[in-house]
């Protein structure tokens, strides 16, 4: 059996429809930002691209400011809930030459979940770290995550994805990142 491995040359992360509004009604939503940051913060230590999308921002209000400064200008919005939907996205996944794309945002069973579905059928390897993702109910998160997992999607967590990025403590970025993962760890006991 061939299971694909994350690598900072073939991985690329997009992040979902992290808005204002729609934060506003997510229980989790401070764990989210936290742990949504740290995987953006060492994507762009490591130089994996990031790709963004809004979803009807003239309703919904733009992606929150902690998340947004850690990405680029440039975010597509969308009617479509999948994120497939957004003009140019899928091309410029694909363009990047990525065939893994890490899922971050919300909610996770309607944009995640279905933008998951399309990527799959799209041929590409979806990953999907549990904890940042997130829905306003637990049982709508849960389900979607076992289904998702079921159509393919490989479950797994931030601080799963930055190890598994280095590869190993001989890595030359491993201090750094090391010391986000305790900042990190600071934040959650707080």
């Amino acid at each position: 059996m061939n299971l694909p491995r994350l690598t900072i040359r073939n991985s690329a992360v997009l992040v979902i429809d992290i808005q204002e509004k729609l934060l506003a009604a997510i229980p989790s939503s401070e764990s989210l930002l936290r742990e949504v940051s740290f995987l953006l913060d060492v994507a762009n230590h490591l130089e994996v691209p990031t790709f963004v999308t809004e979803q009807y921002p003239k309703g919904l209000g733009p992606t929150h400011p902690e998340i947004a400064r850690r990405l680029k200008e440039d975010r597509p919005s969308k009617l479509a809930f999948s994120c497939c939907g957004a003009a140019g996205l899928l091309t410029e996944l694909k363009r990047s030459d990525r065939p893994h794309v890490i899922l971050l945002g919300m909610e996770t069973h309607v944009c995640v979940m279905q933008t998951a579905l399309d990527l799959l059928t799209d041929g590409l390897k979806v990953f999907l770290p549990v904890d940042g993702v997130a829905s306003r109910f637990a049982l709508d998160h849960e389900t979607a995550i076992r289904r998702m997992e079921w159509s393919g999607v490989i479950p797994t967590t931030v601080e799963s994805i930055a190890f598994e990025w280095l590869g190993g403590a001989d890595h030359p970025q491993f201090k750094p990142i090391s010391q986000m993962v305790r900042q990190r760890d600071q934040q959650r006991r707080v």
